[in-house]
């Protein structure tokens, strides 16, 4: 691998693959697609809610004609590109609750286009979402607000960039305080709202036309969404299954639908968790030292 794309796999420790019908590779310049995606993932889901909000028309518009870094991707739809992302995203240092080993800034400068994050309330302040690694007495890594502020500086600067967030609700907080939250921050005028609800594969628009509209920022939210009070943050389960997380397998030998539970692949694009965990004394932590290995594009326990 080139000398950039090393340094990534090093200060990446919990590396996501979000695999979709095509794999590529941010940053890397290889475009790997398949001859003929799983009948599982091209069947389309059936559309039924209309959101509030009418979809920007893309016809009136000029198309963007680089697009993640890639011309080609630009006629693709966001549902036919492979994203990798950066799991527990915000949580850097070197302690055992810590993810990351650069902050999110560096991550999407290095090609990381899809960031989850934990969220939770404040401890000191039930109306601030912060964002803390399963307790914020465990890990509190500021608030909700400044990392979205810090992703809309990074948007700012980059406009021909899509990027993803994938949230976690561990408290159950309202749909409206995230609502709140990202108005705030301002980031909400990037925000992609899609033209129905739920939107089924081949309707998804094409990077292109989605950098054109200047709504380049897809949020999902594991549970609590609903889009007829938030119509930009989506239910992560209708759009997605995951493989199991929590892997101490090297080789990621599993690739079985994990959550939702009992669910069917069709319809439904996938997140691969690839990021690798070593167990001490019953509790995972990253695997710092198969870093090189699991966030490496090809050998054993990489991502290939």
């Amino acid at each position: 691998m080139a000398p950039k794309h090393h340094g990534l796999t090093r200060a990446l420790l919990s590396t996501i693959l979000f695999l979709q019908p095509v794999l590529s590779v941010p940053g890397i310049g290889t475009l790997l697609p398949r001859a003929s995606p799983p009948s599982s993932i091209s069947t389309s889901l059936s559309t039924s809610i209309s959101t509030p909000t009418p979809s920007v028309s893309m016809s009136s518009l000029a198309t963007a004609t680089t697009c993640n870094g890639h011309a080609e991707y630009c006629t693709r739809s966001y549902s036919n590109i492979t994203f990798v992302g950066s799991h527990d995203s915000p949580f850097v240092g070197p302690l055992p609750q810590q993810n990351q080993n650069i902050d999110v800034t560096a991550q999407l400068d290095m090609g990381i286009r899809y960031l989850q994050a934990q969220t939770h309330h404040s401890v000191f302040d039930k109306n601030v979402l912060e964002l803390c690694h399963t307790s914020c007495f465990l890990e509190d890594a500021g608030t909700l607000k400044a990392f979205l502020e810090t992703v809309k500086k990074w948007l700012d600067a980059n406009p021909n960039e899509i990027v993803t967030l994938l949230l976690t609700n561990g408290d159950s907080v309202a749909i409206s305080e995230f609502g709140d939250t990202f108005s705030s921050s301002g980031i909400n005028s990037y925000t992609y709202t899609p033209s129905a609800s739920p939107l089924s594969l081949s309707d998804w628009p094409t990077l292109g036309e989605m950098i054109s509209s200047g709504k380049r920022l897809v949020v999902f939210l594991d549970y609590g969404a609903d889009t007829t009070k938030v119509n930009y943050i989506l239910d992560e389960f209708t759009y997605y299954f995951e493989t199991p997380y929590g892997v101490t397998d090297a080789k990621f030998s599993s690739c079985k639908i994990d959550r939702p539970s009992d669910a069917s692949a069709t319809g439904r694009m996938y997140i691969v968790n690839h990021f690798l965990d070593v167990d001490i004394l019953g509790v995972l932590i990253p695997d710092r030292d198969k870093a090189d290995s699991t966030n490496a594009a090809t050998g054993e326990g990489s991502i290939e």
